[in-house]
Protein backbone atom coordinates (compact mmCIF):
# COMPACT_ATOMS: atom_id res chain seq x y z
CA UNK A 1 0.00 0.00 0.00
CA UNK A 2 2.86 2.36 0.81
CA UNK A 3 4.38 1.76 -2.62
CA UNK A 4 1.04 2.55 -4.29
CA UNK A 5 0.66 5.71 -2.21
CA UNK A 6 4.14 6.86 -3.16
CA UNK A 7 3.40 6.17 -6.81
CA UNK A 8 0.21 8.20 -6.64
CA UNK A 9 2.01 11.06 -4.93
CA UNK A 10 4.74 11.05 -7.59
CA UNK A 11 2.08 11.09 -10.31
CA UNK A 12 0.27 14.03 -8.73
CA UNK A 13 3.51 15.97 -8.34
CA UNK A 14 4.44 15.20 -11.94
CA UNK A 15 1.06 16.44 -13.15
CA UNK A 16 1.45 19.65 -11.17
CA UNK A 17 4.92 20.26 -12.60
CA UNK A 18 3.62 19.62 -16.10
CA UNK A 19 0.62 21.90 -15.57
CA UNK A 20 2.85 24.71 -14.31
CA UNK A 21 5.20 24.34 -17.25
CA UNK A 22 2.31 24.40 -19.71
CA UNK A 23 1.32 27.78 -18.27
CA UNK A 24 4.86 29.12 -18.48
CA UNK A 25 5.27 27.86 -22.01
CA UNK A 26 1.95 29.35 -23.09
CA UNK A 27 3.00 32.78 -21.84
CA UNK A 28 6.33 32.56 -23.63
CA UNK A 29 4.88 31.39 -26.94
CA UNK A 30 2.03 33.91 -26.89
CA UNK A 31 4.48 36.77 -26.36
CA UNK A 32 6.35 35.68 -29.49
CA UNK A 33 3.31 34.73 -31.56
CA UNK A 34 -0.08 36.09 -30.43
CA UNK A 35 -1.91 33.71 -32.77
CA UNK A 36 -1.02 30.89 -30.37
CA UNK A 37 -3.55 32.13 -27.81
CA UNK A 38 -6.17 29.89 -29.43
CA UNK A 39 -4.16 26.71 -28.79
CA UNK A 40 -5.51 24.43 -26.09
CA UNK A 41 -3.42 23.10 -23.22
CA UNK A 42 -3.38 19.60 -24.71
CA UNK A 43 -1.50 20.80 -27.76
CA UNK A 44 1.01 22.78 -25.74
CA UNK A 45 1.50 19.77 -23.50
CA UNK A 46 2.24 17.50 -26.48
CA UNK A 47 5.03 19.79 -27.66
CA UNK A 48 6.30 20.06 -24.09
CA UNK A 49 6.38 16.29 -23.65
CA UNK A 50 8.10 15.88 -27.01
CA UNK A 51 11.02 17.86 -25.59
CA UNK A 52 11.04 16.20 -22.17
CA UNK A 53 9.38 19.20 -20.48
CA UNK A 54 12.17 21.56 -21.57
CA UNK A 55 10.30 24.85 -21.98
CA UNK A 56 12.96 26.48 -24.15
CA UNK A 57 13.15 23.61 -26.63
CA UNK A 58 9.40 22.99 -26.64
CA UNK A 59 8.61 26.67 -27.20
CA UNK A 60 11.06 26.83 -30.10
CA UNK A 61 9.48 23.73 -31.64
CA UNK A 62 5.95 25.09 -31.27
CA UNK A 63 6.85 28.48 -32.73
CA UNK A 64 8.50 26.75 -35.68
CA UNK A 65 5.34 24.68 -36.15
CA UNK A 66 3.10 27.75 -36.13
CA UNK A 67 5.23 29.37 -38.83
CA UNK A 68 5.22 26.17 -40.87
CA UNK A 69 1.45 25.85 -40.61
CA UNK A 70 0.85 29.39 -41.84
CA UNK A 71 3.06 28.74 -44.85
CA UNK A 72 2.04 25.16 -45.65
CA UNK A 73 -1.63 25.19 -44.62
CA UNK A 74 -2.69 28.85 -45.06
CA UNK A 75 -6.38 27.92 -45.22
CA UNK A 76 -6.20 25.88 -42.04
CA UNK A 77 -6.65 22.57 -43.87
CA UNK A 78 -5.67 20.73 -47.05
CA UNK A 79 -8.55 19.66 -49.26
CA UNK A 80 -8.52 16.60 -51.50
CA UNK A 81 -8.73 18.93 -54.51
CA UNK A 82 -5.28 20.31 -53.64
CA UNK A 83 -3.52 16.95 -53.94
CA UNK A 84 -5.38 15.04 -56.69
CA UNK A 85 -2.25 13.43 -58.15
CA UNK A 86 -0.98 12.18 -54.80
CA UNK A 87 -4.38 10.70 -53.97
CA UNK A 88 -4.73 9.08 -57.39
CA UNK A 89 -1.31 7.45 -57.11
CA UNK A 90 -1.50 6.77 -53.35
CA UNK A 91 1.82 8.56 -52.90
CA UNK A 92 1.93 8.30 -49.15
CA UNK A 93 5.23 10.11 -48.72
CA UNK A 94 4.43 13.23 -50.74
CA UNK A 95 4.37 16.06 -48.20
CA UNK A 96 0.89 17.25 -49.14
CA UNK A 97 -0.50 13.76 -48.74
CA UNK A 98 1.25 13.28 -45.40
CA UNK A 99 -0.20 16.49 -43.97
CA UNK A 100 -3.62 15.79 -45.47
CA UNK A 101 -3.64 12.33 -43.88
CA UNK A 102 -2.45 13.49 -40.47
CA UNK A 103 -4.99 16.31 -40.41
CA UNK A 104 -7.80 13.88 -41.29
CA UNK A 105 -6.68 11.43 -38.61
CA UNK A 106 -6.38 14.04 -35.86
CA UNK A 107 -9.71 15.64 -36.78
CA UNK A 108 -11.51 12.28 -36.56
CA UNK A 109 -10.13 11.32 -33.15
CA UNK A 110 -12.69 11.24 -30.30
CA UNK A 111 -12.47 13.91 -27.63
CA UNK A 112 -9.85 13.11 -25.03
CA UNK A 113 -7.86 10.92 -27.41
CA UNK A 114 -4.50 12.37 -28.39
CA UNK A 115 -2.67 9.47 -30.02
CA UNK A 116 -3.41 7.24 -32.98
CA UNK A 117 -2.21 3.83 -34.13
CA UNK A 118 -1.12 3.47 -37.74
CA UNK A 119 -0.45 0.50 -40.01
CA UNK A 120 2.10 0.96 -42.78
CA UNK A 121 1.81 -1.77 -45.40
CA UNK A 122 5.14 -1.97 -47.25
CA UNK A 123 4.09 -4.71 -49.66
CA UNK A 124 5.36 -4.02 -53.18
CA UNK A 125 8.09 -1.67 -52.01
CA UNK A 126 11.17 -1.56 -54.23
CA UNK A 127 14.08 0.64 -55.20
CA UNK A 128 12.16 2.00 -58.20
CA UNK A 129 9.52 3.59 -55.95
CA UNK A 130 11.90 4.57 -53.16
CA UNK A 131 12.53 8.22 -52.30
CA UNK A 132 14.68 8.62 -49.19
CA UNK A 133 14.34 12.41 -49.16
CA UNK A 134 10.56 12.09 -49.20
CA UNK A 135 10.71 9.61 -46.31
CA UNK A 136 12.86 11.99 -44.27
CA UNK A 137 10.52 14.91 -45.05
CA UNK A 138 7.52 12.86 -43.93
CA UNK A 139 9.36 11.84 -40.77
CA UNK A 140 10.22 15.45 -40.01
CA UNK A 141 6.58 16.51 -40.39
CA UNK A 142 5.38 13.75 -38.07
CA UNK A 143 7.98 14.41 -35.37
CA UNK A 144 8.17 18.21 -35.48
CA UNK A 145 4.63 19.23 -36.45
CA UNK A 146 2.55 16.47 -34.88
CA UNK A 147 4.61 15.49 -31.81
CA UNK A 148 3.17 12.98 -29.37
CA UNK A 149 0.37 12.09 -31.79
CA UNK A 150 1.71 8.71 -32.85
CA UNK A 151 0.87 5.93 -30.42
CA UNK A 152 2.27 3.01 -32.40
CA UNK A 153 3.25 2.36 -36.00
CA UNK A 154 2.99 -1.22 -37.20
CA UNK A 155 5.01 -2.08 -40.32
CA UNK A 156 3.53 -5.07 -42.16
CA UNK A 157 4.44 -7.05 -45.29
CA UNK A 158 7.96 -5.66 -45.10
CA UNK A 159 10.20 -6.96 -47.92
CA UNK A 160 13.81 -7.68 -47.10
CA UNK A 161 15.09 -5.03 -49.53
CA UNK A 162 13.26 -2.36 -47.52
CA UNK A 163 15.80 -2.74 -44.74
CA UNK A 164 18.42 -1.00 -46.87
CA UNK A 165 16.33 2.18 -46.90
CA UNK A 166 15.41 1.66 -43.24
CA UNK A 167 19.08 1.76 -42.24
CA UNK A 168 19.38 5.17 -43.90
CA UNK A 169 16.25 6.60 -42.28
CA UNK A 170 16.65 5.06 -38.81
CA UNK A 171 19.32 7.48 -37.47
CA UNK A 172 16.95 10.40 -38.12
CA UNK A 173 14.15 8.94 -35.99
CA UNK A 174 14.07 10.34 -32.47
CA UNK A 175 14.30 7.95 -29.53
CA UNK A 176 10.64 8.38 -28.53
CA UNK A 177 9.41 7.52 -32.03
CA UNK A 178 11.75 4.54 -32.39
CA UNK A 179 10.06 2.87 -29.43
CA UNK A 180 6.68 3.16 -31.17
CA UNK A 181 7.66 1.43 -34.42
CA UNK A 182 6.96 -2.30 -34.59
CA UNK A 183 7.91 -4.69 -37.39
CA UNK A 184 5.30 -7.43 -37.67
CA UNK A 185 5.99 -10.90 -39.04
CA UNK A 186 3.58 -11.94 -41.79
CA UNK A 187 2.39 -14.97 -39.83
CA UNK A 188 1.54 -12.83 -36.80
CA UNK A 189 -0.16 -9.84 -38.43
CA UNK A 190 -3.71 -10.47 -37.20
CA UNK A 191 -2.79 -11.50 -33.66
CA UNK A 192 -0.31 -8.65 -33.23
CA UNK A 193 -2.65 -5.95 -34.51
CA UNK A 194 -5.59 -7.22 -32.46
CA UNK A 195 -3.44 -6.78 -29.38
CA UNK A 196 -3.81 -3.01 -29.78
CA UNK A 197 -6.68 -2.49 -32.22
CA UNK A 198 -10.29 -3.49 -31.66
CA UNK A 199 -11.54 -6.00 -34.22
CA UNK A 200 -14.25 -3.56 -35.31
CA UNK A 201 -11.59 -0.93 -36.02
CA UNK A 202 -9.09 -3.22 -37.75
CA UNK A 203 -9.31 -3.29 -41.57
CA UNK A 204 -10.67 -6.54 -42.96
CA UNK A 205 -7.53 -7.10 -45.06
CA UNK A 206 -5.68 -7.67 -41.77
CA UNK A 207 -8.29 -9.92 -40.21
CA UNK A 208 -10.60 -7.31 -38.72
CA UNK A 209 -14.17 -6.29 -39.52
CA UNK A 210 -13.68 -2.76 -40.85
CA UNK A 211 -13.91 -2.33 -44.63
CA UNK A 212 -10.77 -0.67 -45.95
CA UNK A 213 -11.50 2.63 -47.70
CA UNK A 214 -9.21 5.37 -49.09
CA UNK A 215 -8.51 8.06 -46.51
CA UNK A 216 -10.15 10.72 -48.69
CA UNK A 217 -13.40 8.74 -48.47
CA UNK A 218 -13.22 8.19 -44.71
Amino acid sequence: MEVEANGLQDSLESNEIEKRKVGLMRARVESADPSSKDLDDFMIRRFLRARDLDIDKASALLLKYLGWRRAFIPNGYISASEIPNELAQNKLFMQGFVVYSLEKICASMPGGEEKFISIADIEGWGYTNSDIRAYLAALSILQDCYPERLGKLFLVHVPYVFMTAWKVVYPFIDSKTKKKIIFVENKNIKSTLLGDIDENQLPDVYGGKLPLVPIQDS
